[in-house]
């Protein structure tokens, strides 16, 4: 269905992809794997020809319909969720009122018009019934509610929407578009747990194929097939799942650093031989014989192995025992998201927020922070509180260099202390002197997790901390939280990162006073 055959691409004197090849096979389904900034989102957008490779061929089977999930497409204002989900049926919609007009002209017809627009409006109404056109809005309901769209109402205007929700507009028009081909850059980013299962259990019945890029193992193992892993500009394809990739890369690790050893043990043998007998006549043939040998062989190049992050929070001094406490504190903007709230985090006390997306999980944390205001009501903070603010997304058009964004938050320290943060972080010297709008979001989020690690902190606030973190990087984030002695409140949808993090888990759902 897809061919993709010696693509090279990079940007400046960065490669991303190295003489690449890629196929997708009818019913294939793919994840596309590697550590963050190894090029996963830009071969996406490459086989969508969305980007130009530098060399190399892209081919498509005829016939094949793409669709795509870019998380920054923009919704039309003033269209309603219902209106985009509608847009997925366009060509149907076309062809009933193509019908519609033919039956107009009917009142004027002759009879042999008569017979032609009888034939042209059976064929029509058969391409419907066959397409499901009639039962289209069942569909989408159905669609809309798997993704939890239909909790917050399909009449509700998109402009209304949380970047979350808008997202999940986009999903849901893709699955109901059911292209030939699905490709899904990091589909969960912004769905609950429930809409995840969900999501899993529509892939695993998808019967056309699909890629997707994704760092979550449990999403990946319940829904693909094949994995390609990308690192260093090498794609390499696996058969099986995440686990079986994961068992069979180590075994191909394994064998290359003892192909490269037995190469160098050999070399080093080669050449002592040469250096002792070159310079005897008796021995020269010989030793000439080895050098040939020598020059002919192809030598192989050491695994790189990337650069994996090492996170730790700085304890400040201890906070006062109550870290905030809310008065009848209600959220929202223009209107209440929430009935009163009253409740306490003590010090040390460490709490994961889960609820569906868009009711307000973040609107919760920068108000008790005093980044939004209360739509009613107040937040007490407690006494010596140094506080570590995780945003989950950072601006699309930042143009300061990772090296900038850290320096221009501590000026006292000089470039090499930045720098060595920085590589602490697992971000290479290309990623720090790259702008941060260039940078994929698990760099991007480094950054930010940066800048929170060269401070002196007593209350680490994290609003969902692993989206679009790699799996190593995940692991090292959920270890340092682990280490930190302070007080941790933390927004996120993998139960499996915080379920042994936190000591409690406080549901959003139970303080709304409806679903936004």
């Amino acid at each position: 269905m897809l061919v993709v055959e010696n693509v090279s691409h990079g940007y400046g004197a960065r490669t991303i992809l190295e003489d690449v090849s890629f196929r997708i096979r009818k019913g294939e389904h793919i994840a596309l794997v590697g550590p963050n900034g190894e090029g996963k989102s830009s071969f996406l957008n490459i086989i969508t020809m969305k980007l130009m490779p530098d060399a190399g061929m892209i081919k498509w089977s005829n016939r094949v319909t793409v669709g795509y999930l870019d998380q920054h497409t923009v919704l039309e204002k003033g269209k309603t969720i219902r209106d985009i989900l509608r847009d997925a049926f366009k060509n149907m919609f076309e062809l009933e009122k193509e019908m519609l007009e033919i039956y107009d002209k009917m009142a004027e017809a002759s009879d042999e018009e008569m017979a032609k627009y009888l034939e042209d409006t059976a064929d029509i109404q058969t391409v419907l019934e066959h397409s499901g056109f009639y039962t289209i809005d069942a569909k989408i309901q159905e669609v809309a509610n798997g993704l939890g769209l239909g909790e917050i109402g399909l009449d509700r205007e998109v402009s209304d929407l949380s970047g979350g929700q808008r997202t999940k507009v986009l999903l849901t028009k893709l699955l109901l578009e059911n292209p030939t081909i699905l490709v899904l850059d990091e589909p969960t980013n912004f769905l609950d747990e429930e809409h995840i299962n969900w999501l899993v259990k529509y892939l695993q019945e998808y019967e056309n194929a699909f890629v997707l890029v994704s760092h979550d193992i449990d999403f990946i193992n319940n829904t693909c097939n094949v994995v390609y892993h990308l690192e260093n500009g090498e794609l390499n394809r696996y058969k099986g799942n995440y686990d079986e990739f994961e068992r069979l890369n180590e075994i191909k690790k394994r064998q290359e650093d003892q192909a490269y050893e037995r190469q160098v043990e050999e070399r080093r043998k080669l050449e002592d031989f040469i250096a002792r007998n070159k310079a005897r006549v008796a021995t020269r043939g010989m030793a000439n014989s080895r050098q040939k040998q020598l020059d002919k062989m192809e030598v192989l190049e050491k695994r790189r192995e990337k650069i994996k992050p090492s996170f730790s929070f700085r304890d400040a001094r201890t906070s006062g025992k109550v870290v905030f406490e809310t008065n009848d504190l209600v959220l929202g903007y223009g209107e209440a998201l929430t009935k009163p709230l009253n409740f306490r985090l003590e010090r040390g006390n460490r709490i994961a927020l889960k609820g569906m997306n868009g009711i307000g999980k973040s609107t919760l944390l920068k108000t008790l922070l005093g980044i939004v205001k209360p739509y009613d009501g107040s937040v007490s903070l407690g006494d010596y509180l140094e506080v570590g603010y995780f945003e989950q997304e950072s601006s699309h058009e930042n143009t300061n260099t990772a090296l900038e964004e850290v320096w221009n938050e501590y000026p006292g320290l000089d470039n090499i202390d930045v720098r060595r943060a920085l590589a602490k972080c697992g971000l290479s010297n290309e990623h720090i002197t790259s702008q941060m709008k260039v940078l994929s979001g698990g760099e991007a989020a480094k950054v930010r997790l940066c800048k929170i690690m060269l401070k002196d902190i007593n209350f680490l606030v994290l609003d969902e901390p692993t989206n679009h973190l790699d799996v190593d990087a995940k692991d090292e984030l959920k270890k340092a939280i682990k280490e930190f002695k302070g007080t941790v409140l933390l927004v996120s949808h993998e139960p499996e990162f915080y379920n042994d993090v936190v000591d409690e888990v406080w549901n959003i759902e139970d303080f709304t006073t409806k679903v936004i």
